[in-house]
């Protein structure tokens, strides 16, 4: 990859005399003059190489100083302002990311907290940053396939969701077939870099309401068939955080009509009774605030009404005995409107070899 440590020593005589420190102006120039000694070549000297990036080093965390204060001083805002105007002026902002396979996991680091602050400051009310990322949705696709790779995942996973709380970035990625690498980056065997896109994939769907309620609304068949893998996981804690993730979403009122979509399959709720039984208690209970939602179902279709019809002594008797040791005040509440929900269920006139598939379909 051409990553190098670099140990930044000065000499003696450097020592003596103190340079006068850059403006931000000035400091962004000198980051753009010294990018391209970060990528490998043959053409230049390792020394000279190893040079340029002890500088790199010395201005990030220049500009670091300047957008986070020291122990001494606070930051700025002018200071602030005139840093992020200059680094979102020209492409500096890919060219830093651009570089980041290339440079150390210290330095990296610092470029990742110094791009995190500066997409999140605002200038005279303006985000400079949602206008740069309008005019360059594509610097996401450099971070996008990284995701996986273990040593730039973290790194690339906090910039990528400090440019969701954009919604412009938000709404590019939603739109692309991006979004679908996710389903694999989230069940990756490592788990930062599943743990890692778990965060990323949450941010994507649950910041921007409105935006996620048409990408959900216009995706509906595909993207609920690729979350069925995650909420059926043999990885408890894929499962776990699927399960977590689909009941925020659907109880957000912005996506009531997909959430009275969901709810009215049969086999969506054959998942959530499965997963209400689940090994793990958080899970089971995560699943539990889901399952809610098929019961309160004022339209419920006829053959969840069977199921449900057909189960109900043995739901019954399964919430009396579904208990926790720590739960918010309306879990008691909760389950009891589930029980009251499906005991008051009626069924139209059904043959009784009817009832025993709508059983079998339950188990």
């Amino acid at each position: 990859m051409g990553t190098v440590v670099v140990p930044c020593i000065s000499t003696p005589m450097k020592g003596l005399f103190k340079s006068k420190p850059r403006t931000p102006v000035e400091l962004v120039h000198h980051l753009r003059h010294l990018l391209p000694f970060t990528a490998v070549n043959p053409d230049l000297r390792k020394s000279k190489r190893r040079e340029k990036i002890c500088e790199l080093r010395k201005v990030i965390l220049e500009m670091r100083t300047v957008l986070y204060g020291d122990e001494r001083l606070e930051p700025v805002e002018e200071a602030c302002v005139k840093l992020t105007q200059e680094f979102f002026k020209e492409d500096t902002c890919r060219m830093l990311i651009a570089s980041l396979p290339d440079l150390d996991p210290g330095i990296r680091q610092d470029v990742t907290h110094v791009i995190a602050n500066l997409l999140k400051q605002r200038v005279n009310g303006r985000s400079i940053a949602s206008e740069y990322l309008e005019c360059n949705t594509t610097l996401l696709t450099i971070m996008l396939p990284g995701c996986d790779d273990s040593e730039l995942a973290l790194a690339y996973g906090a910039i990528l969701r400090e440019c969701i709380r954009h919604q412009v970035a938000a709404k590019y990625i939603l739109e692309s077939d991006h979004i679908k690498i996710f389903f694999r980056y989230i069940q990756d065997p490592s788990f930062d870099i599943a743990s890692d896109a778990t965060s990323t994939f949450r941010e994507l769907l649950t910041r921007h309401k409105s935006t996620v309620a048409e990408f959900l609304t216009k995706n509906y068949d595909w993207f609920f068939q690729e979350y069925k893998s995650l909420l059926e996981s043999p990885n408890y804690i894929s499962r776990r955080n699927a399960v977590k993730l689909l009941g925020t979403m659907l109880l957000d009122r912005s996506n009531t009509s997909v959430m009275v979509r969901y709810v009215s399959s049969l086999d969506n709720m054959r998942i959530f009774m499965n997963l209400l039984r689940d090994s793990n208690k958080t899970i089971q209970l995560e699943a539990f605030h889901v399952f809610k939602l098929f019961a309160a179902n004022q339209r419920k279709p006829q053959e969840i009404v069977k199921v449900l019809v057909a189960n109900r002594s043995k739901l019954i008797r399964f919430f009396s005995d579904f208990t926790f040791e720590k739960v918010d005040e309306n879990f008691e509440s909760d389950k009891a409107e589930v029980v009251k929900q499906i005991a008051a269920l009626e069924l139209k006139d059904q043959p009784s070899s009817t009832l025993k598939q709508c059983e079998e379909i339950a188990g």
